[in-house]
């Protein structure tokens, strides 16, 4: 341990205004399939298992299990029952689902906003090598 080491005052910690929008994405969400069962529930409200599977371009097993992940987090609900003598599996989306899509959408729109404000750095030339021969 050094002697001399002086404590870092408050005055000289780094403060940030807000945290990255980053911080707003949840995995729940954010994972590619789901945030697309989310959004397709957010037009539509509710939906059968075989639109959300095609649409998606899922297999039964890959859907029901993000269908399952969102149900778990309260952010879909699911309904099973029958259409005539077939069986029908419907998804929709709660209130904490449309909530939760909505700040997902923010957070990625202030991403994107950040993205397309940026100032481009402009890298250090390299000095060009002079042989001779």
């Amino acid at each position: 341990m050094r002697e001399n080491r002086r404590p870092r005052l408050d005055d000289e910690t780094p403060t940030v205004e807000k945290p990255h929008p980053t911080s707003a994405l949840t995995d729940v969400v954010h994972q590619r399939t789901r945030l697309g069962i989310l959004s397709v529930l957010s037009e539509c409200r509710r939906a059968d298992f075989g639109y959300l599977r095609s649409l998606l371009q899922l297999t039964d097993g890959n859907l029901g299990r993000h269908l399952e992940i969102l149900a778990a987090d309260g952010l879909v609900s699911i309904t099973k029952g029958y259409e005539g003598r077939r069986p029908r599996t419907w998804a929709e989306i709660t209130k904490s689902g449309d909530a939760a899509l909505a700040v997902q959408m923010a957070a990625m729109k202030q991403l994107v906003k950040q993205f397309e404000s940026r100032q481009p750095i402009k890298a250090p030339r390299a000095k060009a090598r002079i042989r001779t021969v």
